[in-house]
């Protein structure tokens, strides 16, 4: 069997199907292929799901506030109905603490400031007030159970917080996907999933298509590595590791799904937080019960593994995640079975993600999305889609990076800054902060 089209997207989740839309939207005949039996069934579908604005560097706090806009006007976006429904955005707004390791969230307020997105500065008093259930001191630095420090809090208070309402999280991420793919088949793209690539075909210095598990050979002169934290195997299956200066590897993540502490409206009163003075983010799942995650604080170990053989059981991590949280919050009560999710981040050298070509003609990446890029699906698939329709034109995308209007904001940035051949970004997180 061998099928023909104008490009093959490996993935179908929350990056790779809209950028199968896009496409489709300029009249592209597309193709996204996926392992999974449905589109969203990967690592999108255990995201957390938020949708904010808090990034460490300029770039990506811009594109995270033309993905709220699309969030924000997600029906509109599609442009179709979904027989299974529509997934919602929850308004929840954000909330950040101020510490030693964000600098006090200093550069992100500037970033802020540069957009025009409105903030709220609370000092630990006012904390307190907002969120009753929060002890207001600093635990500060970040510690494990096992260091005789931990769960003694400071006799200072934390340094404060920054509010800001321009944000929140999708309830269901792997429908918002399925929406994108009816999204995109209105559009005369085609899904294939159960599908596994086993090659990517090359004529010479081009890429001619894809070959599959079965033996099926499907024909683009176009094919975009959107394969999660698979990622760093499709690279090097096309042979385009050795040109890229930042690379990719799948890391395991654990996050906690716990009740909230009793007498507390978490999914009224809530907001995702960014609690670095303990290194952890957390939200609400409803009214009364939350998830946890880890800001990758230097004294837990990063597990790096191989996406197809690695251990999906809960470690001690979900112990730590949670008794973390207990120190802010004295009346979580820490299960005696864990729940939640484990799951696998497709993390880049800084990471930054990369979205770029590749030193392969026709072969193009949106990788390295570690686990802070959900929210920018929806615009990554319009700035990939014109730079694989700018660079088939003739753009020489290495020298001349391209500028990247958005249309919701009118902010443009620089498509450059997220280069496989960037130096490794100082002034990145490091961790799923991004």
């Amino acid at each position: 069997m061998s099928d023909k089209y104008d490009a093959i997207i490996i993935g179908a989740g929350i990056l790779g199907a809209p950028i199968g839309f896009e496409l489709a939207k300029k009249g592209w005949k597309t193709l996204n292929v996926d392992t999974l039996p449905a589109a969203g069934y990967g690592s999108t579908s255990n995201s957390c799901a938020h949708i904010r604005l808090h990034y460490s560097t300029y770039d990506g706090a811009a594109i995270a506030y033309e993905g709220y806009h699309y969030w924000k006007d997600w029906e509109n976006y599609l442009g179709v109905e979904d027989e299974r429904g529509l997934a919602k955005f929850v308004d929840s707004g954000c909330v950040l603490f101020k510490s030693e390791l964000n600098n006090y969230l200093k550069p992100l307020c500037e970033n802020f400031d540069k957009m025009g997105i409105k903030w709220e500065d609370w000092d630990a008093e006012t904390l307190g007030k907002k969120i009753a259930i929060l002890d207001p001191h600093s635990f500060w630095p970040v510690r494990r159970p096992d260091d005789p420090g931990f769960g003694e809090p400071s006799s200072e208070l934390i340094a404060g917080a920054i509010f800001y309402k321009d944000g929140g999280y999708i309830n269901d991420p792997q429908l918002s996907t399925h929406n994108v793919q009816r999204a995109a088949e209105a559009k005369g793209a085609g899904f294939r999933f159960n599908s596994k690539v086993v090659e990517i075909r090359r004529d010479g210095d081009r890429v001619v298509g894809v070959t599959l598990e079965n033996g099926d050979a499907i024909d683009a002169p176009v094919v975009v590595n959107v394969a999660g934290p698979h990622s760093y195997i499709v690279n090097r299956m096309a042979g385009v590791e050795k040109g890229m200066n930042i690379k990719t590897r799948a890391l395991k993540h654990e996050v906690c799904h716990v009740p909230a502490p009793e007498g507390f409206d978490f999914g009224k009163h809530g907001s995702i937080t960014n609690d670095s003075d303990i290194g952890c983010y957390y939200r609400p799942v409803s009214r009364d019960h939350m998830l946890i995650g880890s800001v990758d604080p230097e004294c837990d170990e990063h597990e790096w593994v191989d996406p197809d053989d690695y251990d999906k059981n809960f470690t001690e991590q979900w112990t730590v995640q949670v008794m973390r949280l207990a120190q802010r919050m004295p009346g979580l009560k820490i299960p005696n079975q864990a729940k939640g999710v484990v799951d696998l981040y497709d993390v880049s050298d800084d990471w930054i993600p990369i979205y770029d070509k590749s030193d392969l003609g026709g072969f193009y990446m949106a990788v390295g999305t570690s686990g802070n890029q959900y929210k920018n699906g929806p615009v990554v698939g319009a700035m990939m889609a014109e730079l694989i329709e700018r660079c088939e034109q003739g753009l020489d995308h290495d020298a001349e990076p391209l500028q990247f209007t958005m249309k919701y904001t009118g902010l443009t940035i620089n498509a450059g800054f997220y280069s496989r051949l960037r130096e490794i970004n100082p002034d990145s997180s490091f961790s799923v902060v991004g």
